[in-house]
C-alpha cells in the first residue's frame, strides 16, 4: 500500500477510536483539547467515535493537594477516585456544547480478560454506539491494583476490535515516531523492522505510556485490523487534519491478515497461567504451520492452569512461539506428555490434542 493510498484509509475510517494522553491533558490547562475534540465529533456526525482517555490519576492529585503523582496503590486509587468526576464533567461540558452525548465507561484488563464481561462490554459499546453517543472509556484506576501500572494505549489496543474500529489515533505530547536524526516517521508498514528500531525508553511523572507503549499498541491494534496513527495532541488542528487524509503523525498500517477477535484476546488480553514446553518436532510444526498441540509432541508443563486458561506454548530452550487456550489442566497435560492417543488409556485418551489450532496464535502475541 503506498503512502497516498494509506491516508487515503484513514479519512475513509468511520468507526475511529481516539485515545488521549494524560500529560496533554494536565498540560492542557484551559481545556481545549476537550473542545477541539468535541468539534472534530461534531462535524462528522457520520462516523462513531470512542475515545479512550487517561487524566483521571492526574487531575486526582491536584484536587487533593498531593504534591507528586504518589506510589502507594491506595493514594493513586483515590486520586483516580477524585479526578474522575472532574475528568467526565470536563468532557460533558465539550461535548454538550456541540450537541453530543458522552458515556462514561470504566474498565479493567480483568473484565476484557474474562469473556463474559468482555462481551458484555462489546455489547454495552454497541448500544452506546447505536444511541449515537460517545463512549469515553477509562480504566477503572480506582479499584485496579496490577492494572494501575499499566496504560491506557493498550486499553485503546483493546477496546480496537470490541468496536470493529477502523482507525485507532493516539494522541500525546509528540509529534510521531522519530528516527535517529530528530525527523517525524511518516508511515511504517512492519513494526519490528520501521519502528522498533527507532523506540527509546522514556518515563515521565505525569503517565505511564510513552513511545514504547504506543508503538507496542499499534502493534496490537493494527493486528486487529485497524490503522494507528500516532500524532501531537498539542497541535490545534491536528485531529482534524489527519481525519481528512494529511500527513500527520505517524501512520501504521492495518496488517493484511487481521486476527479473529477470539484470537486477538488470546494473544492480548488473557494472561498466561502456564508453559507447555514442546519437543523440537512439536515447535517446527507450530511455528512454520500453526499445527495443534498433541500430547505427544509435549516435553512437560510449568505453571499451574486449568482447562481453558491460557498458556504459553515454548521450545525447548524456553522460546515463546505461541499462546493458546489449554484443553486440560497442567496436571492432565503432565500426565500425557509424550504420549500418542494409543498410548492413552480412557478417558486421557480425550487429552491427546492439548492446545487446539483454532485456539491459538503464532507469534503476534506479547
Amino acid at each position: 500500500m503506498s503512502a497516498t493510498d494509506a491516508r487515503a484509509a484513514v479519512a475513509r475510517a468511520r468507526r475511529i477510536v481516539v485515545k488521549i494522553g494524560s500529560r496533554t491533558l494536565a498540560e492542557d490547562a484551559g481545556g481545549s483539547i476537550f473542545d477541539r475534540l468535541a468539534a472534530v465529533c461534531a462535524a462528522r456526525r457520520n462516523t462513531a467515535f470512542v475515545v479512550v482517555t487517561s487524566g483521571a490519576i492526574a487531575l486526582g492529585v491536584r484536587k487533593l493537594g498531593y504534591r507528586t503523582r504518589p506510589k502507594e496503590v491506595a493514594r493513586l486509587q483515590a486520586a483516580a477516585a477524585a479526578g474522575q468526576s472532574l475528568l467526565m464533567r470536563a468532557y460533558e461540558e465539550a461535548f454538550a456544547a456541540r450537541g453530543l452525548t458522552v458515556a462514561q465507561v470504566l474498565l479493567t484488563y480483568a473484565d476484557l480478560a474474562d469473556r463474559t464481561r468482555g462481551n458484555n462490554a462489546r455489547a454495552a459499546l454497541a448500544a452506546l454506539l447505536e444511541a449515537g453517543a460517545v463512549p469515553v472509556l477509562n480504566e477503572n484506576d480506582s479499584v485496579a491494583v496490577d492494572e494501575i501500572k499499566l496504560d491506557n494505549d493498550q486499553l485503546a489496543a483493546m477496546v480496537a476490535p470490541l468496536v470493529d474500529a477502523e482507525l485507532v489515533v493516539l494522541l500525546s505530547d509528540v509529534e510521531g515516531l522519530l528516527d535517529s536524526q530528530g525527523r517525524r516517521i511518516s508511515l511504517v508498514r512492519d513494526v519490528a523492522t520501521e519502528a522498533l528500531p527507532h523506540v527509546r525508553k522514556s518515563s515521565t511523572g505525569i503517565g505511564t505510556g510513552g513511545m514504547p507503549s504506543k508503538v507496542e499498541a499499534a502493534r496490537r491494534a493494527t493486528l486487529a485490523g485497524a490503522n494507528v496513527v500516532v500524532a501531537d495532541a498539542r497541535a490545534p488542528d491536528a485531529l482534524e487534519s489527519l481525519l481528512s487524509g494529511g500527513d500527520v503523525g505517524t501512520l501504521f498500517v492495518a496488517a493484511a491478515e487481521r486476527l479473529s477477535a477470539k484470537k486477538y484476546w488470546i494473544a492480548f488480553t488473557l494472561r498466561p497461567r502456564g508453559d507447555v514446553v514442546l519437543d523440537r518436532g512439536a515447535s517446527e510444526v507450530v511455528r512454520a504451520k500453526g499445527k495443534s498441540v498433541l500430547s505427544v509432541g509435549i516435553l512437560g508443563v510449568r505453571g499451574d492452569f486449568r482447562a481453558g486458561d491460557a498458556v504459553r506454548l515454548v521450545d525447548f530452550e524456553g522460546h515463546e512461539i505461541a499462546r493458546g487456550l489449554a484443553r486440560c489442566s497442567a496436571i492432565d497435560a503432565a500426565r500425557v506428555a509424550g504420549k500418542t492417543r494409543d498410548e492413552l488409556a480412557e478417558p486421557l485418551a480425550d487429552l491427546s490434542v492439548v492446545v487446539h489450532a483454532d485456539e491459538m496464535v503464532v507469534g503476534g502475541h506479547g
